[in-house]
């Protein structure tokens, strides 16, 4: 598909941002529409931006032009899981690589994935697109694929991963379920990975002990910060530590759905705890720290979509207060929220089939 169906950019609506510490006037413009519950988006150096749709699609838009992406890899497009994130890393004026995570067909299940491939030239296409990891073993059903891939400071890859409902897996380091995991950029387990020595510990592992973290990002000093979904309330903010673990299913602020107790309660020796949580559950997504390049007032600030009510949490530098739900019409199942290079804020509308931008008014 190549098709003009974005630009010229119409200003959706206009609002004040009034709430709590921090007010900015700013005004919400559509960038993209006509996408299929869309699920990530990343800026290419020089302009442009890729986006991903879950049951497949990749997508290229460049001077208000979206064309379609070939090379990517076939995907278990079911319930949660499809094509999820896209990552362009920051030597891609060199190497032109592209990252994707995506729920890989496993037999009879799916596992989350991680590969790469070269974008070609003309942007058409990722060629000689490899996968360089993926969970093991798999499982059946299509939920809590995690997925957000992240280039850590020290050039690393960091990828989540959810437990796929499989709740004691978050807990066994034999399993991938439920953690975060790092890699080098050619799938190879780094030296100084905190389990790589444990015999019967998969090596990948940074963390674990995680439910289902679906936005993840680098603060300006280069730390990692996780968003996951809880159950029934207990969805979390995480500061991620090498090695630690974040306590699922052991303790939680949350319920099980039933109304039962999950657990042993909110805390436990050994287990981390969330720096903030949400309850009743917002069921988080996309995750951003803010620069302050265009809104100086928001620098250092976390910025949480929200796929339950249709918000943009905002909270303070240190994560543990909620200044602010920004909600407008555009803000609808708000899946990923992206800092541009320019400074304005983007974020993908699950409810809209949209992407927009927050730039100052």
């Amino acid at each position: 598909m190549t098709g003009r169906i974005v630009g010229p950019l119409v200003a959706a609506m206009m609002t004040l941002a009034g709430a709590g510490a921090g007010a900015q006037e700013m005004k919400i413009e559509r960038v993209m529409r006509g996408l299929d519950t869309p699920w990530a988006l990343d800026f290419m150096p020089g302009g442009g931006f890729l986006v991903t749709e879950r049951g497949g699609k990749l997508t290229l838009v460049k001077d208000g032009v979206a064309q379609r992406v070939g090379g990517v890899p076939e995907v278990y497009d079911s319930g949660q899981g499809g094509l999820l994130d896209v990552m362009v890393p920051r030597d891609f004026a060199q190497s032109r690589e592209v990252f994707l995570s995506f729920a890989k067909p496993q037999g009879g299940g799916a596992g989350t994935a991680l590969g790469k491939g070269r974008l070609s030239d003309d942007g058409k296409a990722l060629d000689g697109f490899e996968v360089i990891f993926e969970m093991e073993p798999g499982s059946s059903g299509g939920r809590h694929f995690g997925s957000r891939i992240v280039e850590g400071a020290d050039g690393y890859i960091y990828l989540t991963i959810g437990e796929r409902g499989d709740r004691p897996a978050a807990q066994d380091l034999s399993r991938e379920n439920g953690s975060v995991v790092r890699i080098a950029r050619d799938g190879s387990v780094p030296d100084d990975n905190p389990f790589v020595d444990q015999e019967g510990a998969q090596p990948e592992i940074w963390s674990y002990g995680h439910r289902n973290p679906q936005g993840a990002t680098l603060d300006g000093q280069g730390r990692l910060w996780v968003v996951e979904h809880g159950a029934r309330g207990g969805d979390e903010l995480n500061l991620i530590e090498k090695g630690a673990n974040y306590g699922w299913p052991v303790i939680s602020y949350g319920l099980h759905y039933s109304g039962a107790k999950i657990g042993e309660g909110t805390a436990k020796e050994g287990m981390k705890q969330p720096v903030h949580y949400w309850d009743p559950s917002i069921a988080p997504s996309g995750l951003m720290i803010y620069s302050g390049k265009a809104f100086p007032e928001w620098k250092g600030q976390v910025f949480v979509g929200s796929l339950r009510f249709d918000m943009i949490s905002r909270l303070s530098a240190d994560g543990r207060t909620e200044l602010e739900r920004i909600e407008t019409p555009e803000t609808s199942r708000v899946r990923d929220v992206r800092e541009a290079p320019d400074g304005s804020i983007w974020f993908m509308s699950v409810g809209q089939g949209a992407v927009f931008r927050m730039v100052p008014k």
